[in-house]
């Protein structure tokens, strides 16, 4: 997902002016024609295949509509315990064989609940792929979801929500997306401690029973192997998956707000959020760079400010968020109590004041980033995997590296001060997590 990519750009304090132009030139020495496939299956499953003849991996990215957001109300942590449980066994063999097997194939795999979908990866060496996907169409359609290790699966994501809680950074920007989006969307992925105390084995088996189906199903491949020979094998494996009727999902109403979690420590943790376009707009890459430029990284307007020049916090940083249909921007600082409420006015000072301008240089060091995380994206199959599905997911097609790399390019000072105009800074949600709520005083810096 190129909002992913794009956040790791801005990495470095000091970059030279010139660096944008040294790495297009990489850039377009590595760039070669991209083969991209996509067919869909009569039951519904999408394929996205990428063939990339120069590497010798193979790998595969699937999305299943069956993500937290279909989690019973009351039992969140569902989709998360599915997505452990599913790979305890599947067709004849039992969970010690099905690890084996996988193993025995190099594959490097993971599984994870999200909103949407529960997603399963791997990548191992390319002449293996046909085994593997052989072997997922088992997990997939005749998991075994055994009752005896039920238990054992709940506590691994419980111990994941317990690390959370001792976590305060975490547990505030988790906060902090929950009450940014409207119900179910910003639930965590693991859900919650007394949701998982209500799940039960036959709770975890009806959801999947109600969310697995091919249609809404996302599979993307990515690598070195026979497109026909890989077409051929997923129909085979996966074109008799029957279809289903989509579950319901309930969408509860949402207004920002600023809230506060007491927690007694000497560090105050603060969250900021406020509204942007999902990735499907056509201002987003505008948006991408506005953020980038406000807190991307080491040369960012909220590091210089908030850290460098004041010394208010330990750590800042602003993120781009983007679900299907809607998107936020996630604000993080770290501070000391004693200057935790100076820490939030500087940032919010800031975020306001990005419509006043914006220096080419600042544009020129997230041109850069971006343009690295593509060379680098190129030789990742299990990049590219990720990336096809989740293309297709959001826009209903692929958009090549070149055409990221073009939009990349048009960016402008004008464009981007033209969108923050569009979309100010405004309406935000806040969320403190310390010993003292904060005061939201818009307009002082």
């Amino acid at each position: 997902m190129w909002h992913r990519v794009f956040a790791r750009c801005n990495r470095t304090k000091h970059w030279r002016r010139n660096t944008a132009v040294d790495i297009s030139k990489d850039f377009a020495q590595h760039m070669q024609a991209q083969d991209i496939r996509t067919t869909q299956l009569p039951n519904g499953l999408t394929l996205v295949m990428e063939r990339m003849p120069d590497v010798r991996s193979a790998a595969f990215s699937m999305l299943i509509p069956a993500g937290n957001i279909y989690d019973p109300p009351g039992q969140e942590g569902c989709a998360a315990v599915l997505s452990d449980l599913i790979t305890r066994g599947a067709g004849d063999r039992n969970s010690q064989q099905l690890a084996f097997d996988l193993d025995n194939l190099g594959l490097q795999r993971s599984e994870s609940a999200s909103g949407s979908h529960l997603g399963l990866s791997g990548a191992t060496i390319a002449d293996r792929l046909p085994d593997v996907l052989r072997i997922y169409a088992d997990i997939v359609l005749r998991p075994q979801l055994p009752a005896d290790q039920f238990d054992a699966a709940r506590a691994g994501i419980a111990q994941s929500l317990h690390s959370i809680e001792d976590e305060p950074r975490q547990k505030a920007m988790q906060e902090l997306r929950r009450r940014s989006y409207p119900s179910p969307w910003g639930l965590p992925s693991d859900g919650n401690l007394e949701g998982l105390s209500q799940l039960t084995a036959d709770t975890v088996r009806t959801h999947y029973e109600n969310c697995f189906r091919p249609s809404e199903t996302i599979l993307g491949i990515a690598g070195n192997f026979d497109v026909q020979a890989i077409q051929k094998i997923v129909e085979e494996c996966f074109g008799e998956w029957p279809d289903k009727p989509a579950p319901t999902v309930e969408v509860s109403d949402w207004a920002p707000n600023v809230s506060h979690i007491a927690h007694e420590s000497t560090q105050t943790h603060i969250g900021v959020a406020y509204e942007s376009v999902p990735y499907r707009d056509e201002g987003y890459y505008n948006a991408w760079a506005a953020v980038n430029i406000l807190g991307g990284g080491m040369s960012s307007r909220l590091f210089t400010e908030v850290r460098e020049k004041r010394g208010l916090c330990y750590s800042v940083y602003a993120s781009l968020s983007a679900l299907r249909d809607q998107g936020r921007v996630f604000c993080y600082a770290g501070s000391t109590n004693e200057r935790a409420q100076e820490t939030l006015d500087v940032m919010l000072a800031e975020l306001q004041r990005l419509p006043e301008g914006i220096k080419e240089g600042e544009l020129e060091r997230c041109k850069a980033g971006a343009k690295s995380s593509l060379i680098m994206q190129q030789e990742s199959s299990s990049s590219r995997a990720s990336a096809v599905a989740r293309d297709w997911y959001h826009l209903g097609r692929v958009t090549t590296l070149d055409e990221v790399h073009q939009k990349v390019d048009a960016l402008t000072v004008p464009s981007i001060l033209k969108y923050v105009d569009e979309h100010p800074a405004d309406n935000f949600t806040v969320l403190t997590l310390g010993p003292e709520s904060l005061e939201v005083n818009l307009g002082v810096s």
